[in-house]
């Protein structure tokens, strides 16, 4: 009978534990997206800019070439994940942006500035 006992009481605790952590993971989205506009040091869009996307755990480089408007997209980043992005037009470079782990947005935007020289 004690061994019963004991087992609910541990069964119960657990249970206010589960529901004390909140809703399952499933629940919540499990990813982010980046999005934003490369710009030129007068803010008119950059079409064609190479946006250069790098996750600083595996090192790993994805690309996105930026629309008519200037506008890029990347999808399905993990959440757990430092990302740093930067940007490249006509060999010119943005500053690098770091989208950080602690960011807790589902989705971010970062607007990347290429301030052009002749």
């Amino acid at each position: 009978m004690r061994r019963v006992a004991g087992t609910a009481a541990v069964a119960i605790i657990l249970l206010r534990m589960l529901a004390a952590a909140g809703p399952a993971p499933g629940n919540a989205p499990q990813t982010r997206t980046l999005t934003g506009q490369v710009t030129d040091k007068a803010d008119a869009p950059l079409s064609g800019a190479i946006v250069y996307l790098q996750d600083t755990r595996t090192q790993v480089v994805k690309t996105y070439i930026t629309d008519d408007k200037g506008n890029y997209r990347f999808s399905s980043l993990s959440l757990n994940v430092d990302y740093q992005v930067r940007a490249e037009y006509e060999g010119h470079k943005s500053d690098t942006k770091t989208l950080s782990s602690f960011d807790s947005r589902n989705n971010v935007v970062m607007h990347l500035k290429i301030k052009m020289t002749k």
